[in-house]
């Protein structure tokens, strides 16, 4: 079977062809995957130039699917800003979160280790006090702080509540934004049926729809006059549930009232809400709030100089477009854990690019602390491989696998190949470059190559936590 072309997607957009948003959007072709005029294979710029050190703007969606974008394919949703990001950056069609919940991917990016290393890791995702983040272990912003870095963390942590867990214990030296996993947008209510906006540890009192003050706080952190390269993590909520937008303060209302009521997250789960145009509205939403980000950035004078990656926490769930990748949010089919991500540095990197090696959220990491000239702690291995090489010196990505595992789950990649396990203990085996939608069942073809991989699965899941009793 053959690897992925570098220069050829795979057949991975699928389902009709793609409109360009404007005159911003990179599509790939439905029917080939191949590359159009207006985007071309990644390739480094080699020539020796001097570099700052780069600011590090990282912002997650939450919960948005593989073909949430219109420049990755969605039919109905318009994302023009978060198009233009990707037109004067790269494109990466098989980048692929940590984990396939929130919390889990949030710890494989701040620590850029697996999950399972640490005891909170293993929480998929977090949803009590006594689980989170370690102070004291070290992350992607105590690093960079201790390499000269200004660090804050704006939007969702979910990586523990207080008193225990905090971004402000973990490296940031600013946070303002929420704890838990999931909050109602207006009230600010969240998992543990507590009002969830702080400023540091303080709670902060604003009523107005989430996605707007985020971006706010994010718009004037950007704006400020910093004398130090510093690190944004900048995490939407957006278009995590419940399904609400600004226009929706009444059906917030309810839910808000639910949550008073001791439903907690049953009702921020809104089972009986949201559609597929409530989605697109909120998608939409949320690229605005990018671009309202991006807007300021560039009026501060700091663009050329900034990294900016977006990315998604882990798959879509249930009005999320996702095709042709099969499964959901909770996973490790493609479509639990194959992300949207974005790069650009304009600095350093060229326009209207797209790449197709795979990548995940620990790579991120070793590639962020390369780049910013800071070291990782010895006695905490990172996991993911830096990415810099092959982003600035024309290097290949290095040969590893990719590793996932969740309850019930497993998954490893190698090249073009998937080794899955189900919930049901059963072994698949897939080739990615002919059959990203996962119905292929090769394991009685190729017995020898699903052995190989799933031992290399088992030696790594050796080295991690075991799951605790549930």
């Amino acid at each position: 079977m053959p690897e992925i072309s570098r220069r050829a997607f795979g057949g991975l957009v699928g389902g009709g062809a793609v409109t360009a948003v404007a005159s911003a959007a990179v599509p790939a072709s439905a029917a080939t995957g191949a590359a159009t005029p207006a985007e071309r294979p990644f390739r480094a710029r080699t020539a020796a130039r001097s570099r700052r050190r780069p600011n590090i703007l990282f912002i997650l969606g939450d919960d948005l699917g593989w073909a949430d974008l219109s420049s990755y394919g969605s039919p109905h949703i318009k994302t023009p800003h978060l198009d233009r990001l990707a037109a004067r950056g790269v494109r990466f069609t098989d980048a692929y979160s940590g984990s396939a919940t929130c919390s889990p991917t949030r710890f494989s990016l701040y620590t850029g280790r697996f999950p399972g290393r640490t005891e909170g890791g293993l929480a998929e995702p977090i949803g009590n006090r006594t689980q989170g983040l370690t102070p004291g272990h070290p992350t992607l912003a105590s690093l960079l702080k201790k390499a000269g870095y200004s660090t804050a963390l704006i939007g969702k942590w979910h990586c523990g509540f207080l008193p225990d867990y905090s971004p402000t214990r973990s490296g940031w030296d600013e946070f303002f934004g929420n704890f838990g996993g999931a909050l109602e947008y207006f009230s600010k209510l969240g998992q543990l049926g507590e009002y969830d906006l702080y400023e540091g540890d303080a709670e902060y009192q604003d009523l107005r729809y989430y996605t707007t003050v985020v971006t706010e706080r994010a718009v004037e952190y950007v704006s400020r006059d910093h004398d130090a390269p510093w690190l944004l993590n900048l995490n939407f909520t957006t278009p995590h549930w419940p399904w609400l937008t600004e226009d929706d303060a009444e059906t917030g209302a309810e839910i808000a009232a639910k949550i008073r009521a001791g439903g907690g997250v049953s009702a921020l789960l809104h089972d009986d809400g949201g559609s597929v145009e409530k989605y697109k509205e909120m998608v939409e939403s949320l690229d605005s709030a990018v671009g309202e980000v991006l807007t300021a950035l560039r009026r501060s004078g700091q663009e050329d100089d900034t990294l900016v990656v977006f990315a998604s926490d882990n798959g879509g769930e249930r009005f999320s477009y996702q095709w042709p990748l099969s499964g959901a949010k909770s996973e490790l089919l493609e479509g639990g854990i194959r992300v949207p991500t974005i790069l650009r540095w304009p600095a350093a990197v060229g326009a209207r690019q797209v790449s197709h090696e795979p990548v995940y959220s620990p790579d991120w990491t070793a590639t962020l602390l390369e780049l910013a000239g800071a070291r990782p702690d010895p006695a905490y291995p990172l996991d993911g491989h830096s990415l810099a090489g092959y982003l600035l010196r024309g290097e290949d990505v290095p040969e590893r696998d990719l590793f996932w595992r969740v309850r019930g789950n497993r998954a490893l990649r190698r090249g073009n190949w998937k080794y899955y396990q189900d919930a049901d203990g059963t072994d698949h085996l897939y080739d990615l470059a002919a059959d990203a939608r996962e119905q292929a069942d090769l394991a009685a073809v190729r017995p020898e190559l699903l052995a190989e991989l799933k031992a290399a699965w088992e030696k790594v899941d050796g080295t991690l936590l075991p799951y605790p009793a549930s």
